[in-house]
């Protein structure tokens, strides 16, 4: 297995954050951000876990759209009413704050009257926000969703080498491709792990070989079901 093998993913240039490895478990939140303005809906939900891309796909719609970035804590019948015809919007995280069910569900109203852009971002589906308003938990029913998935091994992979290499450390493929089968799949994971394998090894004056992964994962994962 060479270098190339590893990174050999296709990639969205940096936007306001680092690259964005396109792979099976995403691909289609990047096809959305892809098919703007002909989206079929004007209300769209891309839905995955921390640290799996969401706020950086948003990001690149912003700057292909132009759209207004608006915590949703803070989303007022005001501001919604100000939204000029044919703008966008983006709320991300719309399951970790409290926001205004009735402002919520306003500017979907608004979204087709105006031709407005809305794109959301959460990690759990609309029935797990802790919504209150029956109307804006049936409207959020029917919005589109782009899911992004667990890491495959093909992007593990190639994060992981990223990381290795943003730290300029040369780690051999097959190092690279043990931890990619055998960590827990997170993309979250994967940066925590190369930060402390490269404390470890520099510690240890270790080269990161696929035994010291071996040896080191087991212990990292050991101490992580302790924890």
């Amino acid at each position: 297995m060479s270098d190339q093998l590893v990174f050999d993913l296709p990639h969205r240039p940096a936007l306001g954050a680092g690259d964005f490895l396109v792979s099976a478990c995403n691909k289609a939140a990047v096809a959305l951000v892809d098919a703007w303005p002909e989206w079929p809906q004007r209300v769209q939900l891309i839905e995955g876990p921390s640290g799996c891309g969401k706020s950086h796909l948003a990001n690149v719609w912003r700057h292909k759209s132009g759209a207004d970035m608006v915590a949703a804590a803070t989303l007022h019948s005001t501001h919604i009413a100000e939204l000029p015809p044919q703008s966008g919007v983006i709320l991300e995280d719309l399951d970790r704050c409290r926001f205004n069910d009735k402002s919520l569900f306003h500017l979907l109203n608004l979204t087709r009257e105006r031709g407005i852009s809305l794109l959301l971002t959460a990690r759990v589906p609309p029935a797990r926000w802790g919504i209150k308003l029956p109307d804006l938990i049936s409207r959020l029913r029917a919005v589109p969703v782009a899911v992004i998935g667990p890491p495959d091994n093909a992007l593990l992979r190639a994060v992981l080498l990223k990381h290795f290499a943003d730290r300029q450390l040369n780690v051999e493929p097959l190092a690279i491709a043990f931890l990619a089968k055998h960590m827990l799949r997170s993309m979250e994971t994967a940066y925590r792990l190369v930060a402390e394998i490269d404390s470890a090894a520099l510690t240890g004056g270790k080269k990161i070989s696929r035994h010291f992964c071996i040896e080191f994962l087991k212990r990292y994962q050991s101490d992580e079901s302790q924890s």
